[in-house]
């Protein structure tokens, strides 16, 4: 009787189509249940940036502040953190680089303005994104960010 180094080669064998389709059918059932969790990641993770940029904003406002003795105002707006404002109280103790570092106010995730005013409904200044629609009020994708909401 002749032995081989693998054993039995009878013993050797694929897969069978059964085997084949229990596989099959188990990835479609876990893609069935991932996928749908996966795709509206993108929008939670814009809401996320959203917050973030909102957030750097606040930071840059409180050393405007810091220097100047008050918050840029609503006609000056966010672009008073990137160069000297010449309208209404012009700032005496202005940074003269300016208080964000890429030199240009950021756009919202949706590639909209943020909304700012000062003095603020909800605080000394308010700055608000209207979400993925750009119109105020909304819900899931749409809801608006603001900075006095933020966690």
């Amino acid at each position: 009787m002749k032995s081989s180094a693998y054993g039995n080669q009878n013993n050797t064998r694929g897969f069978t189509l059964i085997e084949l389709m229990v596989v099959i059918v188990i990835l479609g059932i876990l893609a069935g249940l991932i996928v749908p969790r996966i795709m509206g990641r993108p929008e939670e993770a814009k809401q996320l940036k959203a917050k973030l940029t909102i957030e750097s904003l606040e930071t840059s406002l409180r050393l405007y502040k810091l220097d100047t003795g008050s918050y840029p105002t609503t006609e000056q707006g966010l672009q008073a953190l990137i160069e000297r404002p010449d309208t209404g109280n012009v700032p005496k103790g202005y940074r003269d680089s300016g208080y964000l570092e890429k030199g240009r106010v950021p756009r919202d995730p949706w590639e909209n303005e943020f909304v700012y005013l000062s003095p603020g409904v909800n605080g000394e200044y308010d700055i608000v994104s209207y979400g993925a629609d750009g119109i105020p009020g909304g819900e899931g994708k749409n809801k608006d960010i603001k900075s006095w909401e933020l966690d």
